[in-house]
């Protein structure tokens, strides 16, 4: 605690710094909320003036004035003349007044043991076979990781101009409302007149409803059309979130493998209740359904009786040749219920999905998803509806597709001229290739030595149903790298693939 005598410790209690990308005077407002909420400067001892915190902090004195004066303005200090600032005790009351506990020798257990504190849960998820990303991705001289935004592709102006709108005063009148179980009007007239229609498929508002992300749409389609006894049809490969999604609801999973032309359904389609299948861009090996492939395999659904989920997957990422129809925009008997995002076209970290059903289908997900979170942040979808009312995300679409396309023929020109390397480029486009290595080489041992190496890849042994599956695959992504340093990361990715630390056993 800093006491009246202690006046050279300011500089070490309010450290900045100048390489952040916060600016001093907002590092400084924090530094100091930070100590007066923690406790770290008592109420009655003065904090030092403008001028000599200045000097300490070798900043501008006007940095410094526009700090206090922006607590004094929030009520976290007081000014008192010819005394100085001082924090304001009313800031520190209502709280329990209690240390934080010292831990003994009991407490200091590794970190497996304390797993193992608290209350039993009924199912584990700690086991599943998942994808790990590493989250400094950034820091990666080539990072070849998939499912990330290039930060130098967002657009940064419209998106201000879109977060303007949506902070207007009737606007904030409208979100800061607790809206219950509805979204946003005008983001589901945006995706009902502008997204869908993209993709072929027309459907009414209450046919729609927003999500947090694909995957949260699966979730509640997982939770309503699935039980113990239900059978769910899966490509295999797959995407493995939605894997271990329906595996919460059903263990009993048919699997199909996939072909030049996407899933190939056979007779054991008829066994299935639910079918998930992503033949856009198809995840993880970017094969595109033809068009006569999906009828066939709307045709058997029905005969079958079958719920399609279509994952329209990177179906915006479309750069070669004309797109292929949705299978929702070909459904006439409302086999199929439709899941789309916005992620891949605007940032993954805003977790803006919707799905597409018939209408008691959607009243039904609309009131489980109440019972979860009730609506996505209002603001949110009010921010993402400009956005797409103002033409941005159009426009957005198409710098992508210019940029995606060109990193795509560097990356398919850089794979051939590796012996090593076996893959076929994305028919439509998307953001990545599916890639397969020589026999001896394992992808997952592949992926750690790269990972030493400064490259991101991501090896496919996960995206198979069963663990004893193929090794030597793995997904090389183009989102988020240059065009200029692709030939060189996949050249040096090659040589770590012929040494013998991946080569199998």
């Amino acid at each position: 605690m800093v006491r009246t005598n202690d006046k050279p410790m300011w500089y070490q209690l309010f450290k900045l710094d100048s390489q952040s990308d916060q600016s001093l005077q907002a590092q400084l407002r924090q530094v100091l909320v930070k100590a007066i909420l923690d406790g770290r400067i008592p109420t009655d001892v003065a904090l030092p003036s403008s001028r000599e915190l200045s000097r300490q902090l070798s900043v501008a004195r006007n940095t410094v004035v526009l700090a206090y004066q922006h607590l004094i303005d929030e009520n976290y200090l007081l000014s008192q003349e010819r005394r100085g600032y001082f924090v304001n005790p009313d800031m520190l009351s209502g709280r329990v007044d209690m240390l934080r506990p010292v831990p003994t020798e009991h407490d200091e257990t590794p970190i497996q043991e304390d797993f193992q504190a608290g209350p039993s849960t009924v199912i584990n998820l700690l086991d599943q076979r998942n994808i790990v990303r590493p989250l400094n991705w950034k820091q990666y001289d080539f990072p070849f990781i998939y499912g990330q935004a290039d930060e130098s592709l967002f657009p940064v102006n419209d998106w201000r101009e879109a977060c303007r709108l949506s902070l207007r005063v009737d606007a904030i009148s409208r979100w800061t409302q607790d809206r219950v179980d509805h979204d946003d009007d005008l983001l589901v007239e945006q995706i009902h007149t502008r997204v869908l229609p993209r993709r072929g498929v027309w459907a009414e508002p209450d046919e729609i409803l927003i999500t947090a992300g694909a995957q949260n749409a699966l979730f509640l389609i997982g939770q309503l059309l699935l039980n113990k006894e239900s059978v769910v049809g899966l490509e295999d490969p797959c995407y493995v979130d939605a894997r271990n999604i329906f595996n919460l609801f059903s263990e009993n999973q048919e699997t199909f493998p996939v072909g030049e032309h996407g899933l190939e359904a056979d007779e054991r389609l008829g066994r299935c209740d639910v079918l998930y299948v992503t033949p856009s861009h198809q995840c993880p090996t970017t094969t595109t359904m033809p068009l006569e492939s999906r009828k066939k395999l709307l045709s058997q659904a029905t005969e079958h009786g079958v719920t399609i989920i279509e994952d329209d997957y990177e179906s915006e990422l479309n750069f070669v040749g004309n797109p292929t129809p949705a299978l929702k925009s070909l459904d006439t008997e409302h086999r199929v219920i439709y899941v789309g995002s916005l992620s891949k076209t605007l940032a993954p970290g805003l977790r803006v999905g919707f799905m597409v059903g018939p209408k008691k289908f959607i009243a039904q997900a609309r009131a489980l998803r109440r019972l979860m979170y009730r609506h996505p942040p209002t603001n949110n979808q009010r921010t993402v509806a400009h956005f797409l009312s103002l033409g941005h995300h159009d426009s957005a679409l198409l710098r992508l597709a210019q940029t995606f396309k060109k990193r795509w023929q560097v990356m398919d020109e850089a794979l051939k001229l590796q012996p090593v390397f076996s893959s076929t480029a994305p028919s439509f486009g998307g953001s990545s290739f599916w890639v397969r290595l020589s026999e001896e080489v394992s992808a997952s041992a592949l992926e750690k030595l790269a990972a030493e190496h400064s490259i991101i890849i991501n090896a496919g042994d996960h995206y198979f149903a069963s663990s004893d599956g193929p090794t030597n695959y793995c997904r090389v992504g183009f989102s988020s790298i240059p065009s200029e340093k692709i030939a060189e990361g996949i050249e040096k990715l090659a040589q770590l693939a012929t040494l013998s630390q991946v080569q199998k056993m």
